[in-house]
């Protein structure tokens, strides 16, 4: 259960009490009151897009883009893991370099070091910036305000795809490989074919659930920022 105490409610929940303190205050209620309702109208819409990035409200257009987008998220992640990852090139390379030092121990390192993590988050901020999202999103900062992500991102992809590529299974297709001593295409038939079966496992809410783990917690900084700066809006808003 999501801790009440985070980021998004502390920071709407201040604004609602500089909303009451402005009708208890005696000394410049005016302008309490506008930095409170500012702050408010800042904190509270962008926990709204937020909680609309993951879920689907009804009678709001672009709402629930991550579980909306769930095909294209299976696509993207099997284009990565062949086009770059496991391509027969790689594979050969992996198997020419086990050959030769004589080795049957299984070094996964240099293909999971060979990833471009930077494109697949670029990817998915592009992704996340051409959806009907995106414009709401480009009013919170755009891409800028997600650059604290990119770190966060990139370790939880690579401990997911450790977790993966070091499977039992996958080891013994690649294993199999490496004991016949073929090169390349049988290989990379078969480990698709373990790809193709656990994206085929994967449902709109998992890979919801996964994305949320990855970027819902840092998201709570719009919300703290959109309160601060509408706080801000609202105290030169009471002077204009």
């Amino acid at each position: 259960m999501m801790d009440i105490f985070n980021k998004s409610f502390v920071t709407n929940l201040i604004a609602v009490l500089i909303i009451v303190a402005s009708y208890l205050s005696p000394v410049e209620p005016d302008l309490i009151k506008s930095i409170g309702f500012f702050a408010l109208s800042g904190a509270f819409t962008n926990w709204v897009a937020i909680h609309m990035l993951f879920e689907k409200v009804p009678f709001l257009y672009g709402s629930g883009v991550i579980p909306n987008r769930f095909d294209e998220f299976k696509s993207a992640i099997k284009d990565l893991m062949m086009n770059q990852f496991f391509t027969q090139e790689n594979v050969e390379q992996f198997i020419e370099a086990e050959e030769q030092q004589g080795s049957h121990i299984l070094n996964i390192d240099p293909l999971l070091n060979a990833i471009d993590y930077d494109k697949i988050y670029t990817g998915l901020v592009t992704s996340i910036m051409e959806s009907p999202f995106g414009a709401t999103l480009q009013m919170m900062g755009g891409e800028q305000a997600l650059i604290p992500l990119r770190e966060p991102f990139t370790k939880k992809m690579q401990t997911t795809l450790r977790e993966m590529v070091e499977s039992d299974r996958f080891k013994n297709v690649l294993k199999q490989g490496l004991d016949s001593h073929k090169v390349g295409q049988d290989i990379v038939s078969k480990i698709e074919t373990i790809i193709d079966k656990r994206l085929n496992e994967l449902t709109p809410q998992l890979v919801k659930e996964i994305v949320q783990k990855i970027i819902k917690v840092h998201l709570g900084w719009l919300v703290v920022w959109g309160g601060i700066f509408g706080g801000v809006l609202g105290a030169v808003f009471s002077f204009a």
